[in-house]
């Protein structure tokens, strides 16, 4: 059996998360569920797991949802972060520059170099490229970092000029990553579907919902405040194949040699 809670699982957040899902195992094993004792973690907490038909929870992306994912997992719900300008349910990107950086908005950096955290990232890959190509700009991957605080590190040290970040992780960042003190939001995406909790293919959610609703509602207020979890909406996977994908990044010249 495994259980993780990759996506934004770091600093205070890994402490919460463990908590979260010890009220969601007891929940599930009270209902008669097996459940693993604790949260996997490290490069096993993403694909590996996803792909696993012991999968008893995890959290996934948009993009490797629909890409991938649609049809191989079960889709159990998605959080919701009360995020500002955004519905229920649903999260946007910020495309940040350096601070010092003259251009103050996103029109002005058209074929910018740019730091993604990876191919399959909707926040950090075909969100800003999606805006940026309909705002009739050219993206300018350079740079894969493989996480979105490795982006704006790379933005901060001048290894890039732009990089898309999921919102919540620029939130989580404030106070936590010094390079966050460095850069400035010059522009954000529209928003779509946040991150969905997905299960094995032949997962009960039936069990599962009632489980994760419960423990969301027992967290602490920190927990809660640390997490920005406000509960979850129930969104159709339709919702999620109905986002667009954007020419990935080879498309734009991008090669594996210049990271």
């Amino acid at each position: 059996m495994i259980a993780s809670l990759g996506m934004y699982d770091f600093g205070p957040a890994m402490a919460a998360n463990d908590r979260l899902w010890a009220g969601i195992r007891d929940r599930l094993r009270a209902a008669g569920q097996p459940a693993p004792d604790a949260l996997t973690r490290g490069e096993a907490a993403f694909w590996p797991a996803w792909m696993d038909p012991a999968l008893v929870l995890s959290q996934t992306c948009g993009y490797p949802y629909r890409a991938r994912l649609h049809g191989k997992v079960a889709l159990v719900a998605t959080p919701d972060y009360g995020l500002p300008g955004c519905p229920p349910g649903h999260y946007h990107s910020v495309l940040v520059a350096r601070a010092d950086d003259p251009r103050d908005r996103i029109e002005a950096f058209d074929a910018a170099p740019m730091a993604f955290n990876e191919e399959l990232s909707q926040s950090g890959w075909a969100a800003p490229a999606q805006h940026l190509i309909g705002l009739g700009l050219t993206p300018c991957p350079v740079l894969r970092t493989g996480g979105h605080r490795l982006s704006a590190q790379a933005v901060a040290a001048g290894r890039a000029d732009l990089a898309g970040l999921d919102a919540l992780t620029w939130a989580m960042l404030q106070g936590q990553e010094p390079a966050a003190k460095a850069l400035k939001v010059v522009g954000q995406t529209a928003p779509t579907p946040a991150l969905p909790f997905i299960a094995g293919q032949g997962a009960d959610r039936a069990a599962l919902l009632p489980a994760l609703r419960g423990a969301i509602a027992a967290l602490s207020p920190a927990d809660r405040t640390t997490l920005h979890l406000q509960g979850l909406v129930e969104i159709p996977a339709a919702a999620y194949l109905a986002v667009p994908t954007p020419p990935p990044p080879v498309h734009f010249g991008w090669s594996q040699v210049s990271d």
